[in-house]
């Protein structure tokens, strides 16, 4: 085993793999942005070492600086986790000219699987079936073009590089695909630095279902069993588990040869993860199969393998690339109980998955039996646009499916995560639905269903706890002398009422009007009926009981924004001033287009002076891997154009302003 092992990673990834070195009694030696001089990973690490600003292609992408780390800590190996330069077979290469390991297959295996368009011709000559579609190089629009008229549609067009469902566009009619050809162009070359295409047939109501292979460097490969990873967005996981509810024991044992053959096709050594699609409409007992691709690093997911193989792939992986020989057959390989885990990102589900960011004024990660964390964020650490939106996962491992699943919801409720908007709601929301609870799974279910759980309407309690710590802001702390010193609480005649014109992100302003002391009082939100509140505060919770019924938020304040959280969902409430709300309904006849996210303009498709209908496109914001496409809302004329490619811009700024068009103009 090695003396000292650096870890090229950050976030949750990073902490996870120096966990295992901790235990393994192994030196460890994090890395580090600007932006992440006071993260977890860095405080975990026994050294660190700064390796350049914010920019992840000036810090954590860039080889020359990984690499001097590791030789000035005499770091013996680098384990890279996953994306960064986890599958570049550039950096592999450089650290065996270094005279370090990698931890990781070989540059010819990662080259190989790496390339989409390869690795298909790879597995097809070891006999692995492959999904239909183009398997040449190199291919431009034109080929393209051509390639989809033959496949017919719908489509799939993929980046030959990369993964994570970066770059990834469906076709479904003709006039749709230049526009998808040249946004995944776009997002491929900005996501890999390779805008290479190739394209699929589409598969109907696909199964994503993935099996883990770990090979030796003496000729052993043994296969984990599968992960199930059906449920995406974007063609982005976001709830896996082990072992799929669609397969029998045969057609595990099936697919798991299959990754064994197109693992030994490429001499693959390390943790690797074998991707395939399964038509889910196929009839029960035969269900065909595709390769997809091969992940040539640690899979996001791997804990749900851990939990019901009992095994450490990270120890697994470090003992493999130390020249050890596997310690397991394939014998020894049994899955015990069912784990299911969810990816927590922050991003607001109700405005399309949008990333958000922030700084974490609270934190409370959920414990108990069968629940597992892994966490690469902590209570006052700043959520930037420099970085993947992912901020931790919850695992849950039960004696069955039903239990996991029990046992992952309850772990979403007791989580605690203010300051910024997060996903946990809308996972809470989706694992409650009685399709995912049957496993009646596909790939496009989210996209299909996913406005059934964000469009959910705001608890008026919600807005009576916002009212509520407002008035216990407001009462005086000494004795009270003379009645007017109560506000809202007394006037001459009759009861005073307190307004306010309370706003949350993703929802119409609320007038609330309360009347009476914190310790008995009249609360009345819009239009309904007037309830009775009785509030009190300790530092850790505020307890609202409305018309007798008791409940307790977390809260904490971020400027003029109150936080409030409760059973895992939270909320940003604030008053909204009269000027505000007079300029928010200014914007939608028009008005000023705003920047959805903090991120980077990547295109500005108009120009000052023209002319656009409702719905043109007009820029496009990219933050955190992901692009989001700003359009036109009304028709009008375009002014005050101050949005310019490469241009960094934040939440809510000004990008340029639609004029709309009169009846007389």
């Amino acid at each position: 085993m090695f003396d000292v092992v650096l870890v090229a990673n950050r976030g949750e990834i990073a902490v996870r793999v120096l966990r295992t070195l901790r235990q393994l009694g192994v030196r460890s030696v994090a890395v580090y942005s600007d932006a992440d001089a006071d993260a977890p990973h860095v405080a975990l690490a026994d050294v660190a070492v700064r390796i350049g600003p914010a920019p992840a292609a000036q810090s954590y992408l860039s080889i020359p600086a990984v690499i001097e780390a590791a030789r000035v800590t005499g770091a013996e190996a680098i384990h890279p986790g996953y994306g960064f330069l986890s599958e570049n077979t550039a950096f592999a290469a450089a650290c065996e000219e270094a005279g370090i390991v990698f931890v990781g297959p070989p540059a010819a295996a990662i080259e190989a699987m790496g390339d989409k368009i390869r690795a298909k011709q790879t597995v097809a000559k070891a006999g692995v079936p492959v999904v239909p579609g183009s398997d040449g190089a190199g291919l431009s629009d034109d080929d393209l073009a051509a390639a989809v008229e033959q496949i017919g549609y719908p489509v799939l067009l993929k980046p030959s590089a990369g993964g994570g469902g970066k770059g990834m566009r469906e076709v479904h009619r003709r006039d749709q695909l230049a526009d998808a050809i040249a946004s995944a162009r776009r997002e491929a070359r900005g996501s890999f630095g390779d805008d290479t295409l190739l394209v699929e047939r589409l598969v109907s109501t696909p199964r994503h279902i993935e099996i883990q292979v770990l090979a030796d460097a003496h000729g052993n490969v043994v296969h984990l069993g599968e992960r199930e990873c059906s449920l995406q967005r974007r063609h982005q996981k976001i709830v896996e588990e082990a072992p799929s509810a669609l397969l029998t024991e045969a057609q595990r044992a099936a697919m798991g040869a299959a990754a064994v053959e197109a693992a030994r096709a490429v001499g693959y050594t390390g943790a690797g993860t074998v991707e395939f699609i399964v038509e889910g409409d196929g009839a029960e007992g035969d269900l065909p199969f595709f390769f997809m691709e091969m992940n040539t690093r640690l899979q996001v997911e791997h804990p749900v393998t851990e939990l019901v193989t009992g095994l450490d792939l990270v120890e697994l992986q470090l003992r493999v690339a130390a020249g050890e020989p596997l310690p397991i057959t394939q014998d020894d390989v049994r899955l015990t109980g069912h784990a299911v885990e969810v990816r927590v990102y922050a991003e607001d589900p109700a405005a399309g998955f949008l990333p958000t960011g922030g700084r974490i004024l609270a934190l409370r990660e959920p414990a108990g039996p069968g629940i597992r964390v892994d966490s690469g964020v902590a209570e006052g650490a700043v959520v930037g646009s420099d970085y993947d939106p992912m901020l931790a996962k919850l695992i849950a491992h039960g004696a069955d499916r039903a239990e996991s699943l029990r046992r992952l919801d309850a772990a979403l409720r007791d989580t605690v995560l203010l300051g910024l908007d997060t996903n946990i709601g809308f996972l809470r929301a989706l694992l409650a639905d009685d399709d995912v609870r049957a496993a009646r799974l596909d790939t496009g279910l989210v996209g299909r269903r996913g406005g059934a759980w964000t469009a959910a309407e705001l608890p008026a309690d919600v807005l009576v706890a916002a009212a509520a710590h407002a008035m216990l802001e407001l009462e005086p702390t000494g004795p009270v002398v003379d009645p007017f010193d109560v506000p809202g609480g007394w006037r001459i005649g009759e009861p005073a009422w307190t307004t306010w014109q309370m706003l949350v992100a993703g929802h119409e302003p609320v007038i609330v009007r309360v009347s009476g002391r914190a310790s008995s009082a009249e609360c009345v939100v819009g239009d309904r009926t007037p309830v009775s509140v009785r509030a009190h505060r300790r530092p850790d919770a505020l307890e609202v009981t409305v018309d007798g019924v008791t409940r307790r938020y977390h809260w904490a304040h971020d400027g003029e924004t109150l936080w409030l959280g409760r059973d895992g969902h939270a909320w940003g409430v604030r008053e909204q001033a009269p000027l505000e709300a007079a300029a928010t309904a200014e914007a939608r006849a028009g008005g000023p287009v705003l920047s959805p996210m903090p991120g980077t303009v990547t295109v500005v498709e108009v120009a000052e002076g023209q002319q656009v209908a409702a719905g043109d496109r007009l820029v496009v914001v990219e933050a955190m891997k992901m692009e989001h496409v700003l359009t036109a809302p009304v028709d009008g004329v375009v002014r005050e154009l101050r949005a310019h490619a490469g241009a960094t811009v934040a939440r809510d700024a000004a990008l340029l302003t639609v004029e709309p068009v009169t009846e007389e103009g």
